[in-house]
């Protein structure tokens, strides 16, 4: 945990960009910028949890900086409707309670989100059009249409008298993006005559050459794919990244064209596909239906989109491999495409659920050999573009890992960009003319969820887990009298370690037992009800015997002390 380290005061009439989140991984976006003693936040995003946080599947990040500052927040704007950049405001909005600025689009998607959590943001959400301008003094921000996988994506223009700074959020240059409009090169052209400062820009494919790909090629692909390979005598499913509009609008009129019906399974499309409804998309396509009704049709007859190209463990794709769906059941004919990439850190389980497909005799499409993807996110040539558009004085990377941001930098100046620099999570980084400077590092980290609690990710909770699950548990259960002596054999249980039913297992619980009472029965005499030391005696020995036994990792261990009166 960083610990603030510069005091603001001296920093009140400067302009400052503070990334929260979002520039030491793919997600959980978070930014914050101040001027003249004011904080405008971009985004609050959720992201995904790693192996090593067992039982944990959202992150979010930690909002202490900004809390610090809650009565100086002017409020926070929203580029887009993905989760990595709202998932984490039914979380967190309550601990800064600012007003929340934008597009219609996403507007309904927050709402969905936030009616299914316990927070209320007492209609604090205002629906902001493409074009139109906030004042949020001592910032004056423009809403800026711009392409990338979900409608209604809004780069944000941020107008001081000091500078103007352009932050992109996610996007690319998209010529068909099958719903809404193209990006406006001229208007941004307009923009960059007018004096950019700064753009804090989205790294993500910054190693890719050339250009992203375009919704509308990809659409033609895809009915080919689904028209002419596809088997046409089995059950077709498609997985995909929930929140691609376009790309649900595709799929659809693909399967249309075939006379089959679109069934939807995953709670996120449907939110996904209602708030489009409601906002006007999807108007030109039938109703989907829901997986019950795929029980009325032959398997030839429907196509299915379904959650969980990224593996992801309750999600459609996954329990469908495993045959675990109550209503979609694929078998040998049938075909599954995968319209995704594979986000860095799933592969081992998207390639499980290739196995298990391939073992059922399913037909898999994916990436690797057929075109069935695009990014949402700008290549090399595309960000080259930009700058080219924008000609700022100074780029910002965000959106990425260390390493994106880090060769984004060096993109950025051989590019001819006169000042970049690489951004960290919780540098405060002050914005002139001389350039961007970093003058203090703010108080950062990441919140698990855990159910319907909130956890740090320093926890000894997350610590106790991963023991257990790389080492097993040894709980013993001691029963003693008044006088400290043992009246029954010390209970114990091995889950994850031993197995009692097999002879070494009885073996080693036996020599577990026996030391066990050999050390309390030296010990008793000492023995207080809950007594520290001699469960840390008790403790040591049993690791000690599990090691030498074992010679592999330490068990977590527990050792509860009983006391009945005789």
């Amino acid at each position: 945990m960083q610990n603030i380290k510069y005091h603001l005061k001296n920093y009140y009439d400067d302009l400052l960009f503070v990334p929260l989140g979002g520039t030491d991984r793919i997600g959980m976006n978070f930014y914050a910028y101040h001027y003249k003693g004011k904080w405008l936040i971009v985004d609050m995003g959720l992201g995904f949890a790693e192996e090593s946080m067992p039982g944990i599947d959202i992150l979010l990040p930690l909002t202490t900086f900004m809390e610090h500052h809650k009565e100086n927040i002017i409020g926070m704007i929203l580029t887009h409707g993905h989760e990595d950049h709202i998932g984490a405001v039914p979380y967190l909005w309550d601990r800064i309670e600012c007003t929340i600025y934008t597009s219609p689009f996403t507007a309904t998607l927050l709402k969905a989100k936030i009616a299914e959590s316990r927070i209320n943001t007492h209609n604090t959400i205002i629906e902001i059009h493409s074009g139109e301008t906030i004042d949020l003094q001592p910032f004056t921000v423009e809403f800026i249409a711009i392409t990338h996988s979900i409608p209604e994506m809004e780069a944000i223009l941020i107008k001081t008298d000091r500078g103007n700074i352009f932050h992109t959020g996610d996007w690319k240059f998209d010529p068909d993006p099958i719903l809404g409009d193209p990006s406006d090169i001229k208007k941004l052209k307009k923009i960059g005559d007018n004096g950019i400062l700064a753009l804090v820009c989205d790294s993500t494919n910054i190693y890719n050459e050339g250009r992203s790909g375009s919704e509308g090629e990809l659409s033609k692909s895809l009915q080919q794919i689904i028209n002419k390979k596809c088997n046409s005598n089995g059950m077709i499913v498609v997985t995909t990244f929930a929140s691609n509009v376009a790309r649900m609008h595709s799929i659809i009129c693909a399967a249309h064209s075939l006379g089959r019906h679109v069934i939807l399974s995953g709670r996120s499309l449907w939110r996904l596909y209602n708030a489009a409804k409601e906002c006007g998309y999807l108007q030109d396509v039938p109703e989907c239906l829901p997986t019950t009704e795929i029980q009325n049709y032959k398997r030839n007859e429907v196509l299915v989109i379904c959650t969980g190209c990224q593996g992801e463990v309750r999600a459609t794709t996954s329990r469908v491999s495993y045959n675990d769906h109550p209503d979609i059941n694929m078998k040998e004919g049938d075909s599954i495409i995968f319209s995704s990439s594979i986000i860095p850190g799933n592969e081992r389980r998207i390639l499980d659920i290739f196995n298990r497909f391939c073992k059922m005799g399913v037909e898999i499409f994916t990436a690797k050999n057929h075109f069935v993807h695009v990014s949402g996110h700008p290549n090399r040539d595309e960000i080259k573009q930009l700058y080219d558009l924008l000609r700022p004085e100074i780029v910002i990377p965000m959106h990425g890992e260390y390493m994106h941001i880090h060769e984004h930098r060096k993109f950025a100046i051989s590019n001819g960009i006169k000042f970049a620099i690489e951004s960290d999570v919780g540098d405060v980084i002050k914005i002139s003319k001389k350039g961007p400077e970093k003058v203090g590092i703010a108080e950062t980290g990441t919140l698990l969820v855990d159910g319907e609690i909130l956890i740090r990710k320093d926890s000894s909770i997350i610590r106790d887990r991963r023991i257990m699950r790389d080492g097993g548990a040894v709980i013993v259960l001691l029963l003693i009298n008044q006088h400290g002596k043992l009246i029954r054999y010390p209970k114990i249980f091995t889950p994850g370690i031993l197995d009692t039913q097999t002879t070494i297992g009885m073996e080693l619980a036996d020599i577990l037992i026996e030391d066990i009472r050999d050390i309390f029965s030296e010990k008793s005499s000492s023995l207080r009800i809950g007594d520290a030391y001699i469960k840390k005696i008790l403790t040591t020995k049993i690791k000690k015997i599990m090691r030498k036994f074992r010679k592999k990792e330490e068990p977590y261990v527990i050792v509860h002390i009983e006391q009945v009166t005789i």
